[in-house]
């Protein structure tokens, strides 16, 4: 099941339709106060929300989604006209697992969607790892560095268990883009950048595992030489 929200109805019947004619089901909502009215229904696979809305935004619903233990790891696709980097960015940051501009394809969002899904698919299925003094668990979404725990955000912990589960690989910022953000384009590689240096931080002396290739991107190295 997806929930849609979106107040344009004539984007909202579009969307519906693709959806379901590539198999999905969809619930369609006009404003997030209607989709909290309709939460008895059960929880969905994934949210599709337009930023702006009547009432609640689009990013104060992905909020309200990340602070609920039940709902916390659906994935959000967030839908909007705006394509600035800054609102790119801060959908992004905010816990959204990938963003799509208006105008777009239905066969691009239909891709975006398959892809986001893949991805929640494998982290319920991945086994704790560890490297050093480092056990990401994707099942229960947690870090343990030297015993302790990390808090990351989602964005931080979904880059962490990228590079982790490539240990040795050099993985280029557009690779980590395209698999940790579900998005590339011009200009937006330093936001990996900046999330390396928060990861680094805040794994202590384990951030040393992430290792800088000049030139190319990053690298995990779990071995300890």
């Amino acid at each position: 099941m997806i929930y849609l929200v979106e107040d344009d109805p004539s984007i909202r019947k579009l969307v519906s339709y693709a959806l379901k004619g590539a198999g999905y089901s969809v619930e369609s909502f006009e404003s997030g106060e209607e989709m909290e009215a309709a939460s008895g229904r059960g929880k969905p696979e994934l949210y599709l929300l337009d930023i702006m809305l009547p009432g609640q935004s689009g990013l104060e619903i992905l909020s309200s989604i990340r602070s609920d233990p039940e709902c916390r790891d659906i994935p959000v696709i967030m839908l909007t006209a705006k394509g600035t980097e800054y609102d790119k960015v801060l959908g992004l940051d905010s816990g959204a697992d990938d963003y799509v501009s208006k105008p777009f394809g239905m066969m691009e969002l239909l891709s975006r969607i398959k892809a986001v899904l893949r991805r929640a698919e494998r982290q319920k299925q991945n086994n704790d790892i560890s490297w050093g003094t480092i056990t990401i668990s994707p099942s229960s979404h947690t870090v343990r560095v030297s015993g302790r725990k990390a808090e990351l955000t989602l964005k931080e912990f979904n880059l962490l268990l990228y590079l982790m589960e490539n240990e040795g690989i050099v993985l280029d910022r557009d690779s980590i883009l395209n698999t940790v953000w579900g998005y590339s384009f011009d200009g937006e590689n330093r936001t990996v950048d900046v999330h390396i240096r928060h990861l680094r931080e805040k794994l202590g002396d384990e951030g040393q595992r992430i290792e800088t290739v000049k030139g190319v991107g990053y690298r995990f190295r779990g071995h300890d030489e």
